[in-house]
């Protein structure tokens, strides 16, 4: 689709709302403190790309909503804009590309953008009349179809799971094991985790693959109810050794 892009336009940022559903997280660290103090010094030097909602003059954010964020922070009235004429899964898709290749993006990020960029592309086919012609692989450009679909499989865990994969306590792999899991399995599997102190990256090495959920879950308890075991034997011997 040829858009449609209008010049620039100040709008004011009562009216510039975050994209519904952005997989993409905005994070109050130092990055957004060096973009408030440069906001602070030059301006919104880039204008937001967004998109008219419905009848009134309420607009969504395509490109921009870290410069949103820093302008409520900075209690900015208004911002520069470049409008589109995008429809919602044009502007999606857009959206997600504009971002997959950034140079920090968090696991949980791509799952939920691949999830967004695979359904936009499902409802332009069936638009078409041609429900299904878009395959996974056309998601990425980096990515294979498998790898997409196994990101897409993150968006089943729980919060408390993606967030260990985000920090790095996760490895990608267990994370798809676990997503097979239904919620209360999944905060089971958490629990034990938990109670026997066994990290998630010691159930990757341990746990065999084709296992069905029920088959995981039984797996993953009883590995953790081993290492439990073992790091008390450990202990032990240590001790003893003294």
């Amino acid at each position: 689709m040829n858009a449609i892009v209008n010049f620039v336009i100040t709008i004011p940022i009562t009216n510039i709302h975050p994209f519904e559903d952005n997989p993409y997280k905005v994070q109050d660290n130092e990055e957004m403190q060096f973009l408030c103090e440069s906001i602070r010094e030059n301006g919104v030097l880039s204008p937001l790309l967004v998109r008219k909602i419905g009848a009134a003059e309420e607009y969504e954010v395509i490109s921009g909503h870290r410069r949103l964020y820093a302008a409520h922070k900075l209690d900015l009235t208004e911002l520069p804009t470049v409008t589109t004429d995008l429809d919602r899964n044009a502007a999606a898709i857009a959206l997600v590309d504009s971002n997959l290749h950034r140079e920090h993006i968090l696991p949980s990020e791509k799952a939920f953008a691949y999830q967004l960029k695979m359904e936009a592309l499902s409802h332009q086919g069936a638009a078409c009349g041609q429900a299904g012609h878009k395959s996974r692989d056309a998601v990425s450009d980096t990515g294979s179809g498998r790898q997409v679909q196994r990101y897409i499989r993150l968006t089943c865990l729980i919060p408390e799971l993606l967030n260990k994969l985000d920090t790095g306590e996760m490895a990608l792999s267990i994370g798809v094991e676990l997503s097979y899991l239904d919620e209360q399995r999944q905060r089971d599997v958490l629990e034990q985790c938990e109670i026997n102190a066994c990290t998630l990256s010691y159930l990757q090495a341990v746990l065999p693959q084709g296992l069905n959920a029920a088959e995981t879950e039984d797996y993953v308890i009883k590995a953790c109810e081993h290492y439990r075991k073992f790091q008390r034997r450990r202990e032990q011997e240590r001790r003893g050794a003294a």
